[in-house]
């Protein structure tokens, strides 16, 4: 098969101003929702944009765990390729793109790590193989192979044994938005697109085009 002959048609919804919210928070809420009654695979995974220092960008899939009227929450090891980018750049970009419901949010703003009582709560509630695994993974870094990991399981498993507590090097972090854009796929490629962003203090809607 030719790639450049796959395509698709976008027929299942539309998203005018009208049936919007004013407010992109309680957008966001409702197809979230929705993308969960649909009992769609992890709708919950969210690609995560960061940019080094030497402006070279990079993504990777991380899972959203908490949203509020703060922000966008997720965790992870502060020591890791995107922690080390965050701390020299604060600004990133999140996006959900739920296939089956032809949608994408994408989020844009800037980005700080959630309280210490915030994370413990966040970790502690996690299964302990988890909680061992952030201890034995020293994330983004160079290792001689898979028997690294397996051995750290088995060093910190047997340190810690049913109560590790959690890494200093692991916890979360809060993307708080000043821009978001909700795309619906139409027929014709005529797609909707919502822009929100902030200004003096309140959300200004507007349509891009597609």
């Amino acid at each position: 098969m030719n790639i450049a002959d796959l395509r698709k048609s976008y027929e299942k919804a539309e998203l005018s101003e009208e049936a919007s919210h004013p407010d992109p928070l309680r957008q966001f809420d409702q197809w979230f929702n929705e993308a969960l009654k649909s009992e769609l695979p992890e709708p919950n995974a969210m690609t995560l944009a960061t940019v080094a220092s030497d402006l070279r960008p990079s993504t990777r899939v991380v899972l959203i765990k908490g949203y509020d009227e703060r922000g966008i929450v997720w965790y992870t090891n502060y020591n890791s390729r995107k922690g080390q980018e965050l701390a020299g750049n604060p600004w990133a970009a999140l996006q959900f793109h739920w296939v089956e419901l032809e949608r994408v949010v994408r989020i844009e703003g800037r980005v700080e790590q959630v309280s210490p009582e915030e994370s413990d709560a966040y970790f502690h509630s996690r299964p302990l193989d988890s909680r061992i695994g952030a201890w034995a993974s020293p994330q983004s870094q160079v290792i001689a192979g898979r028997s690294v990991l397996v051995a750290n399981a088995a060093k910190f498993g047997a340190q810690f044994l049913l109560h590790p507590p959690r890494p200093p090097h692991w916890g979360g972090y809060r993307l708080r938005p000043d821009r978001w854009e909700f795309w619906q796929g139409r027929q014709s490629r005529l797609h909707d697109r919502l822009r929100y962003r902030q200004e003096g203090g309140t959300w200004v809607r507007e349509r891009l085009a597609p």
